[in-house]
């Protein structure tokens, strides 16, 4: 591999004050060899880098001295200059670190003279009063303590001083980030500062260990003891104050702690108060005063969750656990922060807090494990794989190792390992293999469905303990069985992983217990004859991932298998060639050699002089019928393990056969591996050809004649470039006029690789090997441009890219004449009413913007552009000046057809759609980094007519989108007789749907509905004349698609300008180009926009533009800017609850843009804070969307359901959305029990978008798939809220089931509740320790499989399985058979017989649930 030439590292420079200065002078000698002239040299220095090199230079000097001038004046000033450079620089600066390095080396002699010299200037910061210098004082404290010698015993000599300044600092900070209440930014940076206290004062008392193991600061009336009691009640004040940030929180529990465990005496009882404060079992009158006085919030307040969670940790990480001295009160802690922690796993759900849980369980299987070393029997009992705990925790791991957070996902591997360790430190001297624990947890995870990734980790696991034998020993088609299940990728890794870990234990097992080479006829049986069956005639997908997945780590383990699979693939492959459905042996050989090559077990000259493959073989496999084989054998040729390895003639003969037959494949999957592949050719080209000619130097020096009858290394390099000419040859070749999409994308798409791989020349520099400019005449330049005409805009893409990188070496472009007709063209594409055509225009333009001509040869000669002089002393950028002459080019056409599309917008749909131009314009600021343009004036009033202009544009076409149903609607301006009607017109396409509508009827007066009658007609098209009187058809729709598309193409322009362009916070600010009060304008425009628009194109695009805002204003320094997200909101939901009739938010539509308004404030939130506004508006909109009592009215319902929905649907909110499915949900349900048909149509929208959002994404057409499943422990687990409402729900449902009259009784909520319960499957983990029973389900259900409804009937069925436990199966068939009719019973039920029958068998427990097979 060629490596890339690292940037250069930039590092500030320190710059020391005058009088600093003026010492050093005063003592530098003439020949400037002593240490005050080096320091003078270095601080006149101004590169960071060239200091580090003379400060390096420092403790060499002092060597060389003479040690009797060490007590010099000069020497003292010298080190008290180097204590002020060491404290000036920031923290993260390498100057600091390598200075800090030069002062732990200083001569012995001089360490005390320089600790004074830091304790005079570490005192003088610590006097500081300035609240923004505290965080640097902070970080000097810190680098002090951790990087020098000097450092720290000046901070234990200043060890009352800092104790001082850390708690004046952190009461100040505190008190501020008070006064800051709303602005987040200011806050969250005081927090930081805030946490950087906190953890100086942890390690003040870590690190300084001389002043805490003396006692005379422990006596209660001396100023330290007073000052640390202080920090302790500060930092508990921080520990339950839920409105700092998480970090802070979780450091207050550490200092808590650590601070407790510093003061408490005797530190015998410290285990047992920790462990009364956790249980809430702390009496107050026991503790010393000075404990109640700074810690009294936690001993008479209720302690959260979140406080417990801390405390927990705290006790964690800062007290011993690896010791010898583990008592009984401590092994009692340990038990009882488990205890604590699992019963908090039930209760906190947030996704922040589940990953801090989830990482503190490990924490406490590691406290654990360091516990047993030095523990007692008792101990060793109680965390047994037997033992209570144990099982909860296990409980633990089986209900999250599929939790949606991969951070929890982790951790809960991380936990069951450890607990299979744990175990094994309890019973050791047992024999493992035998031990019931260990075989349990294998019987239970093999009866466990493949599609459980939990299973398969924890599978791995088990075989590092017990070995794979005893698992192989329960059944030997395991290997086949995890195969099996590699057709799904998203399995594939986790398969791959846990076969690798059997398949290398298996070697190690077979080596030690036999001689030899034979284990491995034993291990190729059991491990490589599966694997070959799948690859010849397995399904494609599953041949497919485990080529990628598992085949390189097989070879890895044992690359001499390689050898008898080839074998047995070649003697096959003439037989069994494969078809377009399987790969065969030809395939299976192909993807072998590609692995094995790729990985390097293999070279393609050896490959071929041993004969293990032939050209023909190669070719075949080249244009097989199966994709994969042809990529495999393209792979072949393309990977290699070494990137300088040289290519032969035969490999390019072969890969000019491939291109010329495969350019033209249909799937685009295909194409991107065959570019991908040949990218890593030319990459070997590009790199091999500079080892080439490196080689061709050396044995033109040495004059190695002998040699070049071998090997010519100037014949190599004329191939590859022959080779890439013929290449670029056949590539052009296949752009002609009329080629296939596939065709033209892949030609493209090489020739930008080539071209991004062997980059082109300036003018006068010469390329070594290969030019693709030299290959690209004027009839392919033309075929380039033609590119752009395409339909599909990734062409247009690759041929702007491809175009763009060869015009400053192409003479075509340098002729202005060439680019009138070009541009003449784009103008006239831009207003064309095909949307493909304002595409083509935007890209055509972009590229014209990069050529110098633009400006004098088509700009200049409009009289309106002569305004745009720009300064002769300005050096701006050709292509912004281009742009910027464009863009205005553009603006002036556009307010023109705006002035006529007031007057007609038929005749402007029909003849010039404005979207165009505008689409033009913002493709056109894609081209500009305009955070750093040099024509600040111009752009200033560009930016300002544009958003006047997107305002004068919306005001046109917003009539026909916020209109209640756009359409069908033709407003008739241009017709005299209907002129006069235009006016009725108009009030008629005003928004109906307003709250009123749902209150009042609307009835049109007559003349109104006869004057409409005629003009509504869907199948008539009205004819208008342009100014050439040439007669063209408009119809509803394009007056439609011009008005939604004008709408979006304005949303992304004012998005885009609000994202790309600086913000003007103040009039002293000279460089921005946009004020507060447009950014302001523009987020009210929007608003209405989104609130009133009824056209889903419309507001979509909406969304789009004011989500680019959103992210702009969450950023901002600006405090009204940085508030209006959260005023909005509020004002939104204000307007939604009162439920105003004159308000003019639409509630149909699904509440049209309002859930988008909503989706786009809250996505714009910062995801690792406390979403303070997500969890204000989900409370707000739950509640509207619950059922009430005595509603006013049925519309802030809907619309509080449909905005739910798309915040459920939303990925921007992530996992911070999961706390309120379950209330979600909820509202979901019994929205379903409401007379009014809007609510129940929104609340199914919600009931879909929740089943989708807990158990996934359905993949397949099977219903019940498995993998959108989950067992009902963790289901329950992930939303405990849901249990008790839906055993009451379902209670409510079974008594309206099973009616004694038979007359139909269906419940609303019937279906909801059987078909969630029906999505949740058994588990054989599933056990008496889970907390929500499962049980009081059964009954109900049963009841349910009586309903005359027969799909609740097979829902019933379906929903039993998940509730019987394995060994309540045959007593639940027995019980279910019994309830069945006699003969002679004289009524009898037919629905009733057929849902037993169900829940018995197609359906039920009999349908193959996991683990009831051995009763069936």
């Amino acid at each position: 591999m060629v490596l890339k030439k690292k940037k250069g590292i930039q590092v500030d420079a320190f710059v020391l004050d005058h009088q600093q200065l003026e010492r050093l002078h005063s003592f530098a000698d003439a020949e400037g060899q002593n240490l005050a002239s080096l320091l003078l040299h270095c601080a006149l220095l101004t590169d960071g880098i060239q200091q580090i090199h003379s400060i390096k230079q420092i403790v060499p000097l002092l060597e060389k001295m003479d040690k009797r001038s060490w007590c010099d004046p000069m020497v003292k000033s010298c080190l008290e200059i180097l204590g002020v450079m060491f404290l000036s620089l920031d923290i993260k600066n390498p100057l600091k670190r390598v200075l800090a390095s030069s002062l732990n080396s200083l001569p012995e002699p001089l360490v005390a003279e320089a600790r004074q010299s830091f304790v005079l200037c570490l005192s003088e910061e610590l006097k500081t009063a300035d609240l923004s210098q505290y965080r640097k004082t902070m970080d000097n404290l810190a680098s002090c303590m951790e990087n020098t010698n000097i450092g720290k015993s000046s901070v234990n000599i200043l060890f009352k001083e800092a104790l001082q300044f850390l708690q004046k600092s952190i009461l100040e900070i505190e008190e501020e980030i008070r006064n800051l209440s709303g602005n987040r930014i200011a806050q969250t940076r005081l927090m930081h500062d805030l946490l950087m206290g906190i953890k100086v004062s942890m390690m003040l008392i870590q690190k300084v260990q001389e002043n805490i193991q003396e006692n005379l600061w422990k006596k209660l009336d001396s100023s330290i003891w007073q000052i640390m009691c202080g920090l302790l009640n500060s930092f508990t004040c921080f520990l339950i104050n839920e409105d700092l940030l998480q970090t802070v929180q979780t450091t207050a529990g550490l200092a808590v702690v650590l601070f407790i465990k510093t003061m408490f005496e005797p530190g015998e009882k410290l285990p047992c108060l920790i462990s009364d404060l956790l249980c809430g079992s702390l009496k107050c009158s026991d503790m010393p005063d000075w404990f109640v006085e700074s810690c009294r919030s936690l001993c008479t307040a209720d302690l959260s969750d979140s406080v417990l969670l801390f405390l927990c940790h705290g006790a964690l990480a800062m007290l011993e656990w690896k010791n010898d001295s583990m008592d009984w009160n401590a092994e009692k802690l340990l038990l009882d922060i488990a205890l604590a922690l699992l019963t908090l796993s039930t209760r906190l759900k947030e996704s922040v807090m589940a990953a801090s849980l989830s990482r503190i369980l490990a924490m406490w299987t590691n406290s654990a494990l360091d516990a047993l070393q030095s523990s007692s029997e008792n101990l060793k009992f109680s965390l047994n794989g037997n033992s209570e705990t144990i099982r909860k925790m296990l409980d633990y791991v089986y209900a999250h190792w599929e939790h949606p957070l991969d951070a929890v996902r982790h951790q809960t591997k991380q936990i069951f390992k450890n607990l299979l360790q744990i175990h094994q430190a309890c019973v050791q001297g047992s024999v493992v293999k035998l031990d019931p624990f260990f075989s349990g947890l294998i019987d239970s995870l093999l009866s466990l469905e493949w599609h459980v990734k939990g299973k398969y980790s924890s599978l791995g696991y088990l075989v590092e303990c017990v070995g794979i034998e005893n698992i192989l020993a329960m059944d030997r088609t395991i290997p086949v069985q995890i195969l099996g299940v590699m057709n799904d990728q998203s399995f594939a890794p986790y398969a791959s992983d846990l076969l690798e870990t059997m398949f290398v234990n298996h070697k190690k097992h077979l080596a030690s217990m036999l001689e030899g080479n034979t284990w491995i006829y034993n291990w190729h049986e059991t491990w490589v004859s599966p694997l070959l069956l799948i690859l010849c005639d397995g399904n494609p997908e599953q041949a497919t991932y485990v080529t990628d997945y598992y085949l390189p780590k097989l070879l890895k383990c044992s690359p001499e298998s390689l050898n008898h699979m080839i074998k047995i693939l070649h003697t096959s492959a003439e037989s069994n060639v494969g078809s377009f459905n399987t790969r065969g042996a030809l395939g299976a050989l192909m993807a072998c050699l590609r692995t094995a090559r790729a990985h390097g077990h293999l070279q393609f000259i050896d490959m071929m002089q041993s004969g293990l493959v032939s050209i023909g073989c190669i070719k075949q496999g080249l244009v097989h019928q199966h994709d994969q084989v042809r990529t495999d054998a393209l792979g072949l040729l393309c990977e290699s393990h070494r990137s300088t390895e040289i290519i032969s003639i035969e490999e390019m003969q072969l890969i000019q056969f491939f291109i010329r037959y495969n350019l033209n494949s249909q799937s685009p999957a295909v194409r991107q591996q065959i570019c991908s592949l040949l990218k890593k050719l030319f990459c070997r080209i590009h790199e091999s050809s500079q080892t080439v000619h490196k080689m061709q130097q050396m044995k033109s020096k040495q004059g190695l004649m002998k040699h070049s009858v071998i090997w010519n290394p100037l014949m190599t390099l004329q191939q590859y470039k022959d080779f890439m000419s013929s290449l670029c040859g056949i590539l052009f070749g296949a752009l002609f006029p009329g080629s296939s999409h596939p065709t033209r994308f892949t030609a493209l798409t090489l020739l930008g690789l080539i071209a991004e791989t062997f980059p082109v020349s300036e003018a006068g520099q010469s390329q070594e090997l290969f030019q693709i400019a030299q290959e690209v005449n004027l009839p392919r330049i033309q075929t380039l441009l033609h590119c752009f005409a395409s339909t599909f805009e990734e062409v247009k893409i690759l041929a702007f890219d491809l175009l763009t990188n060869l015009h400053p070496v192409l003479p075509y472009f340098q002729d202005p004449e060439k680019l009138q007709p070009l541009f003449q063209v784009a103008m006239q594409l831009s207003t064309s009413a095909k949307p493909y055509d304002c595409v083509t225009a935007s890209y055509l333009l972009n590229f014209l913007t990069h050529q110098k001509g633009l400006r004098k040869s088509c700009l200049s000669n409009h009289p309106l552009l002569d305004t745009f002089q720009p300064d002769e002393g300005t050096s701006a950028d050709p292509v912004e000046e281009n742009t910027l002459a464009v863009i205005k080019y553009l603006l002036i056409n556009l307010e023109e057809e705006i002035l006529q599309a007031d007057k007609s917008l038929l005749q402007a749909a029909a003849s010039f759609p404005m979207y165009g131009r505008v689409h033009c314009i913002t493709g056109a600021f894609h081209q500009l980094p305009l955070n750093n343009v040099t024509l600040i004036p111009e752009w200033k009033e560009m930016v300002a007519k544009l958003i006047l202009m997107s305002y004068k544009l919306s005001a046109v076409v917003s009539p026909v989108v916020q209109s209640s149903s756009p359409e069908g609607l033709i407003p008739m301006d241009t017709d005299l007789d209907t002129a006069g009607r235009l006016p009725l017109i108009l009030r008629e396409i005003q928004p109906r749907d307003t709250n009123d509508y749902f209150t009042e009827a609307k009835l049109l007066k007559e003349c109104c509905r006869l004057d409409c009658a005629s003009e509504r007609d869907e199948n008539i098209s009205i004819e208008i004349r342009d100014e050439e009187r040439q007669t063209c058809d408009v119809t509803a729709q394009m007056v439609l698609v011009c008005c939604w598309r004008s709408m979006k193409e304005i949303s992304l322009l004012l998005g885009k300008l609000c994202q790309l362009l600086p913000l003007q916070a103040s009039p002293s600010c000279p460089d921005a180009l946009i004020t507060v009060e447009q950014v302001k304008d523009i987020g009210e425009y929007f608003k209405h926009q989104l609130l009133k628009s009824r056209h889903r194109g419309a507001f979509e695009l909406a969304y789009a533009g004011f989500v680019k805002l959103t992210e702009v204003l969450s950023r901002c320094n600006n405090e009204s800017l940085h508030r209006l997200p959260q005023q909005w909101l509020c004002n939104v939901l204000e307007e939604i609850k009162s439920s105003n009739p004159s308000s003019k938010l639409c509630a149909t539509r699904r509440s049209a843009g309002i859930p988008f308004y909503i989706q786009a404030l809250l996505a714009s939130e910062p995801k690792k804070g406390k979403t303070g506004l997500l969890k204000m508006a989900m409370k707000e909109l739950i509640s509207l969307a619950s059922p009430s009592s005595t509603p006013p009215s049925t519309v802030p319902q809907v619309h509080a359901l449909n905005i739910l929905r798309a915040l459920f649907k939303d990925t921007h909110l992530g996992e911070n959305i999961i706390p309120f499915v379950a209330d979600g949900m909820r509202a979901a349900i019994l929205g379903f029990t409401s007379s009014v048909w809007a609510v129940r149509n929104s609340s199914t929208l919600l009931f879909s978008t929740l089943i989708t959002r807990i158990f996934g994404v359905k993949r397949g057409k099977d219903e019940n798939s498995k993998k959108n499943r989950m067992t009902g422990r963790e289901f329950f687990t992930r939303f405990p809220n849901l249990y008790p409402f839906m055993l009451s729900q379902l209670e409510a449902v079974a008594s309206t089931v099973d009616s004694g009259t038979g007359e139909l009784k269906l419940h609303p909520s019937l279906f909801l509740l059987l078909l969630i319960l029906g999505k949740l499957y058994p588990s054989p983990m599933d056990g008496t320790y889970s907390a929500l029973n499962m049980a009081p389900f059964t009954q109900f259900i049963l009841r349910c499989g009586y309903s005359p409804v027969y799909r609740s009937r097979e829902l019933a069925g379906r929903a039993l399985v998940p509730f019987i436990m394995l060994n309540q199966v045959p007593q639940t068939v027995s019980s279910l058979l019994a309830e069945l009719p006699d003969c002679n019973d004289p009524i009898v039920r037919q629905n009733a017989i057929h849902g037993t029958l169900l829940q018995d068998c197609p359906y039920g427990i009999f349908s193959g649930g996991t683990g009831v097979a051995e009763y069936s």
